[in-house]
């Protein structure tokens, strides 16, 4: 019953990123044919949002790849992809609105993103070695076994980090969506379209918590087993 469930538990880590990722570059792909009716380029209306918030001093930058699209508060630079830079399409107009979206909750001080921020150090050192710690913990049981708690609790620090993520990506969300309508950068008919290309890529954040969550699940399960 046990190596049942942990077989059905590790094909859906395997299936859900997989159909996420279908999803969302299915609905990508499919909106990018339909271009917004007032005919700007992503990077055009990502300009007009940024002006319109006062963040005049963040760049636009052009980026290799598809789907590659982030805003870097570091650098104050929002990076938009091949696929959408210089694209009129809805689905493009959306992710760099969302992009925006981002930049207007650091300007902002949005609680969850200040918290995702401070956990970037912690979260980048604890996804890098938990399996370490986890591993040496199994291997060096009857000398050290606090290791694969040690191990568990890094990898429940990267799961948190993944928890304060969603109401980031979503807020950024809903605020690319507000603007769009507001400014008529999108025709009202056109906002739902944009919208179903955002839900498609917060799925992606929903499945890999889910994945996480389940990771960790099977952690905790290998160490009272221990």
């Amino acid at each position: 019953m046990y190596y049942t469930s942990e077989i059905i538990m590790f094909l859906c880590m395997l299936i859900l990123p997989l159909i996420a990722s279908v999803a969302v570059k299915g609905t990508f792909s499919k909106y990018s044919s339909v271009h917004s009716s007032r005919g700007i380029t992503a990077e055009q209306a990502a300009r007009m949002i940024l002006d319109s918030n006062g963040l005049y001093h963040i760049r636009i930058d052009r980026v290799r790849g598809s789907l590659s699209d982030h805003y870097s508060p570091d650098e104050n630079v929002i990076r938009l992809s091949d696929s959408v830079y210089g694209s009129t399409s809805v689905a493009a107009i959306g992710v760099a609105a969302h992009e925006c979206g981002h930049a207007i909750q650091h300007a902002e001080e949005y609680g969850p993103i200040v918290v995702r921020s401070k956990l970037v150090p912690v979260t980048n050192f604890c996804s890098r070695f938990w399996y370490l710690a986890f591993l040496l913990g199994v291997v060096l049981f009857d000398v050290a076994p606090f290791l694969i708690y040690v191990g568990i609790i890094m990898f429940a620090a990267v799961v948190l980090f993944q928890v304060v993520t969603l109401p980031t990506e979503f807020d950024a969300s809903r605020r690319a969506l507000d603007t769009v309508e507001a400014y008529g950068i999108l025709d009202i008919t056109e906002v739902p379209q944009a919208k179903k290309v955002l839900t498609a890529a917060a799925m992606t954040y929903v499945t890999s918590l889910a994945v996480s969550l389940m990771q960790l699940l099977r952690l905790l399960a290998r160490a009272r087993r221990n």
